[in-house]
């Protein structure tokens, strides 16, 4: 256990993988701070626009951390401000950086939150952190810009890069298509459209990767690298849809809008966790069909 003297600040603390993720690490013990956008709801929140230097300078010199998990980010590929790609995730990611450095002698550890999807189209049947980054969307390339600007502050902070690969869960917003799946078989619709649904991903619990989000902040030899969290095994949104179909006893019509088709799609996202599991041991990963039954049991 943590001990409670130890204050982590966790950046996007409202959103999907930030709620999960403060659960996490207070139950693990550890005090948390949530750095959000609207003003505080609780004591345990900060308040500051990423693009405001001086407001995210205030906030962190109130939260006093000790560790610091960065989430807060457009994550959205299909998100249609492209500016705001860069302007959040790599302007807003440099105020925080600039902010911390200037508390550089009681940061611990500086968690950064970046994507798979700065692979591109890799190859490889279970990529490496070792693969040469090539993005193909605005998305991806906002996060690599993000880790070239990080590694500006490594000889002050202890950075660790993080790229974790798909996930879902309890909690995350139908504008992603596995819970835009699940609702629309909860409701029993008589069709769904999508887009390419032959993409091959994989669908992790948010939960473990929280859980590996914790594990890093206490693995000293995790500082200074960049590190894949993922499951090396993935799927097609067609076998999403066919367990979808088992659990609900329910089938509909999949229409396919060109809409929704990416023109810089990733057809396949697989990652290889051989560098995670030899800094913080195996993970024990859940079923997607124990997270998509749960998601299915969401009010």
């Amino acid at each position: 256990m943590a001990s409670r003297s130890e204050r982590v600040l966790v950046t996007g603390a409202r959103g999907f993988t930030g709620r999960h993720l403060c659960t996490e690490l207070r139950a693990a013990g550890y005090e948390v701070i949530g750095l959000v956008e609207s003003p505080p709801a609780a004591p345990d929140e900060v308040c500051a626009n990423l693009l405001d230097a001086a407001a995210v300078e205030h906030a962190v010199a109130e939260a006093e951390p000790d560790r610091v998990v960065h989430l807060a980010a457009i994550s959205f590929v299909g998100h249609d401000d492209i500016e705001a790609f860069y302007r959040i995730n790599l302007l807003g990611s440099l105020a925080l950086m600039q902010a911390l450095a200037a508390r550089a002698e009681r940061i611990r550890t500086v968690i950064l939150a970046s994507s798979a999807n700065v692979y591109g189209n890799a190859e490889s049947e279970a990529i490496e952190e070792t693969l040469l980054p090539a993005p193909v969307n605005h998305y991806g390339a906002s996060k690599l810009a993000m880790e070239h600007m990080a590694a500006a502050y490594r000889d002050r902070l202890p950075v660790v890069i993080v790229r974790p690969f798909n996930y879902t869960g309890p909690g995350q917003s139908e504008q992603f298509v596995v819970p835009k799946l699940v609702a629309h078989f909860r409701r029993r619709a008589e069709a769904v459209e999508l887009g390419n649904i032959d993409v091959v991903r994989e669908f992790m619990d948010v939960r473990k990767v929280c859980e590996v989000y914790r594990r890093l902040l206490a693995c000293e030899a995790a500082a200074g690298n960049t590190i894949n969290i993922c499951s090396g095994r993935g799927m097609c949104l067609r076998e999403v849809i066919a367990l979808l179909e088992m659990q609900t006893s329910h089938r509909m019509e999949i229409r396919v809008n060109p809409r929704f088709m990416r023109a810089g799609e990733v057809r396949r996202l697989i990652g290889s966790s051989r560098k995670l599991a030899a800094l913080i041991g195996p993970v024990a990963h859940a079923p997607l069909e124990a997270t998509l039954r749960e998601m299915l049991e969401e009010a």
